[in-house]
């Protein structure tokens, strides 16, 4: 059950994000930048 919820969450999270940004390349970027922002942090 638990992993159903993050799995829907994170499926969510990555419609809301293509929504945000324009083409496939710019959804690249957003995870580009997203992956050395959680880099960054750690």
């Amino acid at each position: 059950m638990f992993g159903r919820c993050v799995g829907m969450l994170l499926l969510a999270g990555a419609l809301l994000s293509l929504t945000g940004c324009n083409t496939v390349a710019g959804f690249g970027q957003d995870i580009s930048g997203a992956s050395r922002s959680v880099q960054r942090a750690l």
